[in-house]
């Protein structure tokens, strides 16, 4: 059972970790787009950010209803670190339980 549950556990603390740099690339991005350092006239700049927006959408989405709105502020994405923070601390913990420690 070690033997399946310590690399499944290993890759999804490193999915996690992925997807929480995604996000960072998602608030940067819309930075940039609402700065007008970029626009969404260029093609590569329209296909990036609709990957970035198909990737974090769902995830951002379910918690947009749930917090306040605060205007222009969007608050989902840190909601959405913590999540992964602490999903990340359980995963390390379950890890450090099956390797013995």
């Amino acid at each position: 059972m070690d033997i399946i549950l310590e690399p499944l556990l290993t890759v999804i603390y490193f999915a996690l970790e992925f997807y929480w740099y995604v996000v960072l690339a998602t608030v940067i991005f819309s930075w940039l787009i609402a700065f007008g350092v970029i626009n969404t006239y260029n093609h590569a700049v329209r296909t990036i950010g609709d990957v970035l927006a198909r990737l974090t959408e769902p995830a951002l989405r379910p918690l947009r209803r749930w917090l306040p709105d605060i205007g222009a502020v969007d608050l989902s994405p840190i909601a959405l670190w913590l999540i992964i923070l602490f999903l990340q601390m359980v995963v390390k913990k379950l890890l450090l339980a099956v390797q013995g420690f």
